[in-house]
């Protein structure tokens, strides 16, 4: 096989090129890979709070109705009590 100088340099420009694209789709490769790993952090981190507000929302609405239920029993018969007092 016999080459002449500019099928040579041909052939060194050529290998030189694909080893710089291959480096460049490397490098391309390994930033996307890295991004690839953080990726949904942020909806999980805003689910996760989601569902604590929801579990602080139901555990507060729990006692409020407890505590409007028990204030209202006690009104009514404290309601009740002064009637009694005060008819003939």
């Amino acid at each position: 096989m016999n080459m002449s100088a500019i099928d040579a340099i041909t052939l060194a420009v050529g290998v030189r090129a694909q080893n710089g694209i291959h480096d460049l789709a490397s490098a391309l490769n390994e930033r996307l890979r890295d991004r690839d790993g953080e990726r949904g952090e942020g909806v999980i981190s805003a689910a996760i709070a989601v569902l604590i507000f929801a579990l602080i929302g139901s555990l507060m609405w729990v006692a409020y109705a407890k505590l409007f239920n028990k204030s209202s029993t006690k009104t009514g018969e404290l309601v009740d009590k002064i009637g009694e007092s005060v008819a003939p």
